[in-house]
């Protein structure tokens, strides 16, 4: 056998043996990262969703129905049409302020949702009987006063202001209308 025979093989033989151990190694990493990899993951997991406040996307379904904070406004001449549609979010859990009037009138109901907030909005548009092309983006020309700070704005139409609940139902609590001499709160 010549010299340069002899350290061809040796090369070969370098490299298989280089090439076992390269297997080896991620053998034992791959079952190493099975066995300690979960408690990792579990970890991260809880801390990120308990330190999370606001959605991250649009498409987030998870988010609790009380932390979003929704105005409802009547955008009709129907006495306590956004009183009862509040008592009527209210009941189902989310954070409603104290039923407004709009600025304008409305045949049809919308659904104004903030950043970060269309999944809530379409959410509500679902449970008041709305359809989904009532659901808009919050802009500063909604026909509402004081709707800064919340997330989402329902403005009543009469489409939905027509739906059989009765005249007087009370307003939620905390809510105040006013009367005078004449005329019906339309809140």
């Amino acid at each position: 056998m010549s010299a340069l025979h002899g350290y061809q093989q040796r090369s070969w033989g370098s490299r298989i043996g280089i090439a076992i151990g390269c297997v080896v190694a991620l053998a034992a990493a791959g079952y190493v990262g099975s066995v300690v990899g979960p408690h990792f993951k579990s970890a991260s997991t809880s801390s990120t969703s308990t330190t999370s406040t606001r959605p991250q996307s649009t498409t987030t379904s998870t988010l609790a129905h009380a932390s979003v904070k929704v105005l409802v406004a009547n955008g009709t001449q129907e006495a306590n049409t956004a009183a009862h549609f509040t008592q009527q979010l209210q009941q189902q859990g989310w954070n409603v302020g104290t039923p407004t009037n709009s600025t304008s009138p409305a045949t049809t109901t919308s659904v104004y949702y903030g950043v970060f907030w269309q999944q809530s909005a379409i959410q509500i548009a679902t449970e008041l009987g709305a359809p989904a092309t009532a659901v808009k983006p919050l802009t500063s020309a909604v026909p509402v006063p004081n709707a800064t700070g919340y997330d989402v704005v329902v403005v009543i139409g009469s489409d939905l202001a027509g739906t059989g609940f009765p005249a007087t139902t009370a307003p939620a609590v905390g809510a105040s209308t006013t009367t005078t001499a004449g005329t019906a709160p339309t809140t």
